[in-house]
């Protein structure tokens, strides 16, 4: 099963048997204090950096979420959508948790977008839904139903069947639908990781759809947290997630290898012009400091 992201000029195909999708975190002022600040001056040369960045170093798409105490979203969104196209030609996800705010930056988006995201409670699936019907976008279902995140990976697969028969029930067809099955930190549940493990087996064995992580959220308040990132991501991809809303600089030679290791990467030719490549890019970034 395939879901296609595009831009004005590029096509991203999401699927198990395709590479590993990278969409680019960075444009997300949370945690990042200069970009907030960026954002407050209304100044987006910071931005159209990151965009510029991100890209160089292997992301996909790039979620764009504006989500700041000190500023209009809704008028930002739309100005930070047209920077960041102005910078880069790869498709966006639209991120936010506001269904005004996000139709205010589907409104700038060209090409076919991913929205970040709806869950499996009826008020989200009833605000959300209709909008991702009407711009023909595609969504990431995260597996959060009426009393939270499940704490089994078979209450998850539930949700995520909720939201696809919601969908499906609205005319969006599955393939246009990412589940994110959710991962806690092993720091504080050392299980965490194999209950999210186990849910994408199961998800990937019950509907076949595309499956994106926020792979971060597993080693949080753990030390190198890079090492712990990197080696569940890799599980996580041979389980069957296809994409991931992750930091292309620190991920992309990791995710890269995995790909070549699961045999996605023909002669090895995508794991050497990213390597040839991103060497370059640590160069130039040292030359610059």
């Amino acid at each position: 099963m395939h879901t296609i992201l595009k831009s004005n000029g590029k096509e991203v195909v999401i699927g198990i048997d395709k590479p590993f999708v990278i969409i680019g975190e960075k444009i997300n002022p949370t945690g990042i204090k200069k970009l907030g600040l960026a954002l407050v001056e209304n100044n987006m040369e910071y931005v159209i950096h990151l965009a510029k960045r991100q890209v160089a170093w292997g992301a996909d798409v790039l979620d764009v979420n504006v989500g700041h105490p000190q500023i209009d979203e809704a008028a930002m969104i739309a100005i930070v959508v047209e920077a960041v196209q102005s910078a880069v030609d790869v498709p966006l996800c639209i991120d936010s948790n506001d269904p005004k705010i996000l139709e205010a930056g589907l409104k700038f988006a060209t090409g076919k977008p991913l929205i970040n995201s709806v869950n499996g409670e009826e008020k989200q699936l009833s605000a959300v839904l209709p909008i991702v019907k009407e711009r023909g976008a595609a969504v990431l279902g995260l597996t959060i139903g009426e009393s939270g995140i499940p704490a089994t990976a078979e209450e998850r697969l539930i949700v995520a069947g909720h939201i696809i028969e919601r969908a499906a029930k609205m005319g969006i067809p599955i393939e246009d639908i990412i589940i994110d099955p959710l991962v806690m930190t092993v720091g504080h549940n050392s299980l965490a990781a194999t209950v999210t493990l186990k849910a994408i087996e199961l998800i990937r064995k019950e509907y076949g759809v595309n499956m994106s992580l926020g792979a971060s959220n597993v080693s949080f308040g753990l030390p190198d947290r890079h090492s712990v990132n990197s080696a569940f991501l890799a599980l996580a991809m041979q389980a069957g997630v296809t994409c991931s809303i992750t930091d292309p600089i620190k991920l992309g030679s990791s995710i890269r290898a995995t790909d070549l290791l699961l045999g996605r990467d023909a002669n090895s030719i995508r794991y050497l012009k990213y390597f040839r490549a991103t060497e370059k890019l640590r160069e130039a970034e040292a030359a610059v400091k």
